[in-house]
């Protein structure tokens, strides 16, 4: 008999890989007045293991009830809570919402738990008959309450916390961090070691900003490389060449005195001396890794090479770290340090030293990063539209090489142009890195996509 007060009830029964049934009281209800969150977090309505699932988010998934049909039936659908590992219905991932059926399998990541998603009908004498604290409810298993208690996890949470420790807590820059303070100490009484220290964590710092805001996972040592051999330029040979095509047969020295020059000359000799040299200079490395690239098989093609702007920008602004680092350690702290130190005193002179290295290596994202990063935006949008790449790289280098020029040569007239400057060139990174995003091949897989939403 099926009556207008029959109706269909649904439940998730969690099973394992192979499909055999875990237990027999794991079986959850669903209920159509409610939804049901499955993960970790003991608030949701589904909790599972943090120890023996740990692949799964603390809000993994949520099923939602639609409206009843017509003839009073009631559907459900699955949606992915923003997950790391993502969620999977019938073995593909889960893109949105999707209705769900009887006989449905979802899976919380690509190896995590399954569950099967059932009807059952229930006729009006079987509802009648049934008391109402024997029906279970949404979340709880069959036959069990959920018990007013701490788990050995809450109490100690570090436990369960697994790769969501390093993927969503910043581990590895909480470590870093650590360390470099214990260096800066054990540095204390020898002025340049603590510089270089010092130095390298605000680059450090500042370079992961960029990391973040790009979204996309770079090899660490691939990133490291690059600005090693920017470093490794500036100390070749090479830089003479550079020095002598740019300020030697090109407009690009600057004479003793700057004080007859008007502003506009400065500038040209800027574009070329300052702006093209050295912008050239620091993408010979994203160029080389691109090169090197190409005649890699896969997956290392894509891990080392260009192959989209975000790659351009994550390289480009590694090799500025590099120049940054070696130009302000090399030569402005060293200079100052020694000019200070004959007219005051030794301790005077670093202190002054450092004082100047701290602005040159953090303002460096409005800087040299900015200006590598912007380049570095076009070299890999050439790379994803080749036909086009006659156009698009020299854009990038005459666009970028003008942004250092203006830095530059505004240094030497007002304070407050140089901020309108040192913003407009942070603003130009910043909107390569989100129409980077946004042209990305590989966006669902970025974790700024992931995280921040796509851009």
């Amino acid at each position: 008999m099926t009556g207008k007060n029959a109706r269909h009830n649904a439940f998730l029964r969690l099973v394992s890989g192979n499909g055999a049934t875990l237990r027999s009281e794991s079986r959850y209800s669903l209920l159509p007045s409610k939804e049901v969150v499955i993960g970790r977090d003991p608030s949701c309505q589904v909790v599972l293991d943090a120890m023996m699932y740990r692949m799964v988010s603390r809000r993994h998934a949520v099923v939602r009830p639609l409206s009843p049909s017509p003839d009073n039936k009631f559907s459900w659908v699955i949606c992915d809570l923003n997950s790391a590992n993502g969620t999977f219905l019938n073995g593909k991932p889960l893109q949105g919402c999707q209705e769900l059926h009887p006989g449905d399998r979802i899976s919380l990541g690509a190896d995590g738990p399954q569950f099967l998603f059932e009807t059952e009908f229930i006729s009006p004498a079987t509802i009648m008959s049934r008391p109402v604290s024997a029906l279970p409810s949404a979340g709880t298993p069959q036959g069990q309450s959920k018990p007013d208690s701490v788990s050995f996890t809450q109490l100690f949470p570090i436990i369960s916390t697994g790769k969501d420790l390093t993927r969503k807590a910043y581990l590895i820059p909480g470590i870093l961090t650590v360390v470099f303070v214990v260096l800066m100490f054990a540095t204390v009484g020898q002025p340049q070691a603590n510089q270089v220290i010092v130095a390298s964590y605000i680059a450090f710092a500042a370079y992961y900003f960029v990391y973040q805001l790009c979204g996309k996972q770079k090899p660490w040592w691939v990133l490291i490389a690059v600005a090693l051999t920017t470093t490794l330029i500036l100390k070749s040979p090479l830089l003479d060449l550079f020095i002598f095509v740019f300020r030697g047969v090109l407009p690009g020295n600057l004479p003793a005195s700057q004080d007859s020059i008007t502003f506009t000359e400065l500038l040209v000799r800027m574009f070329f001396g300052a702006g093209l040299m050295e912008e050239l200079l620091k993408a010979l490395p994203v160029l080389g890794a691109y090169l090197i690239a190409v005649g890699l098989p896969s997956p290392w093609r894509e891990r080392i090479g260009v192959w989209e702007p975000l790659d351009g920008i994550l390289l480009g602004t590694a090799s500025a770290v590099g120049f940054t680092l070696l130009e302000t350690l090399g030569q402005y702290v060293p200079v100052i340090t020694q000019n200070v130190a004959q007219q005051a005193d030794v301790g005077t002179g670093q202190l002054v030293g450092l004082q100047l290295l701290i602005p040159r290596i953090l303002g460096s994202v409005a800087g040299h990063m900015a200006y590598s990063g912007y380049l570095g935006y076009f070299i890999g949008l050439a790379v994803l539209k080749p036909r086009l790449s006659w156009q698009i790289l020299p854009i990038g280098y005459v666009s970028a090489a003008a942004l250092h020029a203006l830095w530059n040569a505004t240094g030497s007239i007002n304070a407050l142009l140089l901020v309108v400057v040192g913003v407009l060139s942070y603003a130009f990174l910043m909107a390569a890195i989100l129409k980077a995003r946004a042209l990305s091949p590989t966006r669902s897989q970025n974790f700024a996509t992931r995280f921040l939403g796509p851009k």
